[in-house]
């Protein structure tokens, strides 16, 4: 399998020419559904949700389908059999690949602000993107896309989870709003001294074979 970041939480997982891709959200250039064979989406937020975007994929590309939770579903009103609605510890098949759930409900970010439903995917047994949540699945995670900031997690807690889920490699995601500063600084206090793991960031339209 060969990994594309694509931009902030986005990414493109490739095998066997098909093309399936991880929360094109508003911070990732609309390209990025070009050539894909379906899509996943891990919440509402607008840096992993574009609805406009996914709205345009589907009317241009008419084998492109969707996975994702209710609540964006429910955004995505009209696209009808295109859109399957998925929760945590379901499985199915996207493009050929397989897939599991993981999860159920975005990270705190304070009391008072509400939860929402937040699913990350185990995609071939292999690769984890947990969207915006610390999920732990039930099971090995030989790549975690790691969500290396925002205004619901620490560094701290971020180590902590990667020690947990001992990955053999952390490729960074979630990074959109750090500038170059912040990047390094980040980068440095989650590398393999810290958590035991390969920590690597692709810019955007790099990529890195898996396995």
């Amino acid at each position: 399998m060969h990994l594309t970041k694509l931009g902030h939480a986005c990414v493109r997982i490739e095998k066997d020419g098909r093309h399936l891709v991880v929360d094109p959200g508003g911070l990732t250039d609309a390209s990025a559904l070009d050539g894909a064979d379906a899509v996943l989406v891990t919440h509402e937020h607008f840096d992993h949700f574009s609805e406009e975007a996914l709205r345009k994929a589907v009317e241009s590309n008419p084998a492109l389908h969707i996975w994702t939770n209710s609540s964006v579903a429910g955004q995505l009103d009209g696209i009808g059999t295109r859109v399957t609605r998925v929760g945590d510890s379901e499985a199915f098949t996207a493009a050929g690949f397989d897939v599991k759930v993981h999860g159920t409900w975005h990270a705190v970010i304070h009391p008072d602000i509400p939860r929402i439903t937040n699913i990350g995917f185990l995609i071939e047994d292999s690769v984890f993107h947990p969207g915006d949540a610390l999920t732990v699945p039930d099971a090995a995670v030989e790549t975690l896309l790691l969500p290396v900031h925002g205004p619901w997690s620490t560094t701290g807690q971020l180590i902590d989870y990667v020690r947990e889920l001992a990955p053999r490699d952390t490729y960074a995601i979630h990074d959109g709003a750090l500038n170059d500063v912040g990047t390094a600084m980040v980068g440095g206090l989650l590398g393999d001294k810290a958590t035991g793991t390969r920590y690597h960031r692709l810019a955007p339209g790099a990529s890195a074979r898996l396995r």
